[in-house]
């Protein structure tokens, strides 16, 4: 048991299942079909942009949720402590002014909206980096995501469970380990996305 609840939003039946199966046996994270801003949470995951609109899809639910303003807090912090540009694998918190859920992580699954395909990486650089971030914030203790890059990325839901629980085990559960060669980092980043990892070099 770890000292951060994870609740896991999935608006639909295949994403669903795919954190059920991946997230198995864990005691700290909550799988449910309900809307992310109906669960109790410290904190909800915004999958992002570097720039930080936060116009379209959930992004644009939050926005209309906390209020507009949002963006622009956000965008400040972006500007002013990333020098404008929330890099992939990076992660900030803003708080909301709500009650119910005080903050916001945003956490970007890409640079600009794009469709991300299925050998992509950023939906576990992204929760990777909201996981890091909320450790390090002692007042969250319970962090709500979406699917991380399933909606305007349309990352298939499997690839995106699997490297979610890929974070989760390196920064929660503590798995990572520093490759010991070229080949071993090779295959570890392409098993975020296939069963069948091909030797590069």
């Amino acid at each position: 048991m770890t000292d951060l609840s994870i609740i896991l939003s999935a608006p639909d039946r295949q994403l669903e299942r795919a954190w059920s199966e991946q997230f198995a046996g864990t005691v700290d994270v909550i799988v449910t079909d309900c809307s992310i801003l109906d669960v109790d949470c410290d904190a909800v995951v915004s999958p992002a942009n570097s720039f930080g609109f936060m116009d379209g899809g959930i992004d644009a639910i939050y926005s209309q949720h906390f209020g507009w303003d949002l963006q622009l807090k956000l965008r400040r912090k972006i500007l002013d402590n990333h020098h404008g540009e929330l890099l992939v694998g990076s992660a900030e918190i803003v708080e909301t002014g709500d009650g119910r859920h005080p903050y916001l992580v945003a956490a970007p699954t890409m640079r600009v909206p794009m469709r991300l395909g299925k050998e992509t990486i950023n939906p576990y650089l992204a929760t990777r980096a909201a996981l890091l971030l909320a450790k390090r914030v002692g007042a969250i203790r319970a962090i709500a995501f979406p699917g991380m890059g399933t909606g305007v990325g349309r990352v298939p839901a499997e690839i995106c469970a699997r490297q979610m629980r890929t974070a989760y085990d390196e920064v929660i559960l503590g798995s990572f380990r520093l490759p010991q060669s070229w080949a071993e980092a090779t295959e570890r980043h392409q098993l975020l996305y296939t069963d069948r990892p091909v030797r590069l070099q």
